[in-house]
């Protein structure tokens, strides 16, 4: 049986993860400081406690999980506002909450997982078309996202061939059925990305043996087209 970990496996995107794995027949930990939903962990999920941007925290969970090998590691966790307000009034403090959540998190989990990795494992880092475009006043978020871009392609060529590294940039993802017609319509695919679509893309990774040093942007086209304010 292949192992997957998955990082922030308790929120919107994670949650749809674990479950498209658990589903294909993975086992597959969550790492979260929130337990899964109870139908994961009643097919199977373990739900381990964990502050990914914390050394010490991540050291216990993998000493807590147990596990000899891993096959999948999904860097998924991170703190998803990404307006921190404006630059001048942002602290040093807030800007390492943020950056720590996402890419300080991504570091730390590799590190502990690679001695756990062998031939065909593969390591999967969400990033954000936020790498790539952005709103005002969304400078920790972003600069966490294009840190993950770089760590990807680095991480690629230090760990390859055995293990493979890939990103995904997701562009908007949303649980809500109450969108509007309006938020759909800014997508030339016709609606806004759901979970599942980013859980198929992390099971497309975890088995294309070509790639590796990727970003796998997946957001319904949205980036690609041209804006004008009317």
């Amino acid at each position: 049986m292949k192992h997957a970990i998955v990082t922030g496996g308790a929120g919107l995107i994670g949650t749809g993860i674990c479950r498209r794995l658990l589903d294909a027949g993975w086992r597959v930990a969550s790492f979260d400081m929130k337990d899964g939903a109870q139908d994961l962990q009643e097919a199977g999920l373990r739900s381990v406690f964990c502050d990914v941007g914390d050394e010490a925290s991540v050291a216990g969970a993998f000493a807590e999980l147990g596990w000899q090998h891993l096959d999948l590691l999904v860097n998924n966790a991170g703190i998803a506002g990404p307006v921190n307000g404006p630059i001048q009034d942002l602290s040093l403090a807030d800007w390492r909450r943020v950056t720590d959540s996402h890419l300080t998190a991504a570091f730390l989990m590799t590190r502990s997982a690679v001695p756990l990795m062998g031939e065909g494992a593969s390591i999967v880092n969400m990033a954000s078309t936020r790498a790539f475009m952005s709103e005002p006043q969304t400078e920790a978020y972003a600069a966490s996202k294009g840190g993950l871009v770089a760590l990807t392609h680095a991480l690629s060529v230090s760990l390859g061939p055995d293990i493979r590294v890939n990103a995904i940039a997701p562009g908007w993802i949303s649980g809500d059925a109450e969108l509007r017609a309006e938020d759909h319509a800014q997508h030339p695919a016709g609606r806004v990305g759901r979970p599942e679509d980013v859980a198929d893309a992390v099971i497309y990774l975890a088995g294309a043996g070509f790639m590796t040093g990727q970003v796998l942007v997946l957001d319904g086209g949205m980036t690609r087209k041209m804006i004008y304010a009317a």
